[in-house]
């Protein structure tokens, strides 16, 4: 089954405007301007009123390709480099910092809302045992506090001890604790899980279109994912479980993976599609697919 599916009742974020290769979001009470590009639109707002209401603007270093991401940001007064922001929704209430990196990334992926929103009802299904949860490519942690919240048993990992150090400070903000946190590279992480025989309720995939691990390892996401993906499936338990993955590597459909998922898991209900943002002129920003496997 596909779908298409955006984030509601996020009040500490909007995407105000899109297009021209850019996007205008509001962030709390702050307003930034980033490339974006995959909004080859024209913008809804003039540039005046951009310049106007962005608090923050990044520009990309000199010589880069349109989807480069290293870059500056050029700052109004009062702006700051750190501030924080929260979610409120259903039994979620998380607090996240956000912070102005070299890389127009802030600290979370609004669009990914809706995915902490699934795997928050999703876990709170399981009976018996605490749930178990491996959140792969963690990044700062949304899913994990999520899935923390829902009262599971998370091992966070991320190949960047720095990101791993803000993911903690996004678990204390939002009033939680003990998530397992791991600095590996994750592809080696699952080959050890695989020969210590553990399992998992839940497993989450957000990996980039290439990376490195701690002590250098190379991740192709074209090359790798098929083989991680095998893993995992040997990981999964076979009964209440889930499997959430997310692929932001422009011209991977979900039909990509659809057949990934099912090549290698051969039980199970799958819904796939894109995440999306809606500007405030109704424009439709795509930010990625996902696949859910639940079993």
């Amino acid at each position: 089954m596909f779908t298409r599916l955006t984030p509601e009742g996020f009040d500490d974020y909007a995407l105000i405007d899109s297009g021209g290769y850019e996007k205008l979001e509001r962030f709390g009470k702050y307003v930034l301007r980033r490339p974006e590009p995959q909004a080859v639109w024209s913008k809804s707002l003039s540039e005046l009123e951009w310049k106007h209401r962005a608090h923050a603007t990044f520009f990309r270093k000199k010589g880069q390709q349109p989807d480069g991401d290293a870059g500056n940001w050029e700052l109004k007064p009062g702006m700051p480099d750190r501030w924080n922001i929260h979610y409120r929704k259903g039994g979620l209430n998380l607090q996240f910092r956000l912070g102005l990196t070299a890389f127009k990334h802030v600290g979370i992926f609004p669009e990914q809302a809706v995915n902490w929103d699934y795997l928050y009802e999703r876990l709170q299904s399981v009976e018996g045992e605490k749930p178990r949860v491996l959140n792969l490519f963690a990044y700062t942690g949304g899913a994990s506090v999520a899935a923390r919240a829902a009262g599971a048993d998370v091992t966070h990992v991320d190949s960047v001890k720095q990101v791993i150090t803000w993911s903690r400070e996004n678990m204390e903000l939002s009033g939680l604790d003990n998530i397992r946190w791991v600095v590996e590279d994750a592809f080696r992480f699952v080959e050890r899980e695989l020969k210590r025989g553990k399992s998992y309720h839940a497993i989450l995939l957000d990996p980039p279109a290439y990376g490195r691990g701690p002590d250098g390892e190379k991740w192709e996401l074209e090359k790798q994912i098929d083989a991680l993906l095998g893993m995992c499936s040997r990981i999964l338990l076979p009964e209440q479980s889930t499997l959430l993955l997310n692929l932001y590597s422009m011209g991977f459909s979900p039909m990509i993976s659809e057949t990934l998922v099912s090549t290698h898991f051969n039980t199970g209900e799958t819904l796939s599609g894109e995440l999306f943002l809606r500007d405030e002129a109704e424009k439709n920003l795509p930010l990625g697919t996902f696949l859910r496997l639940e079993r």
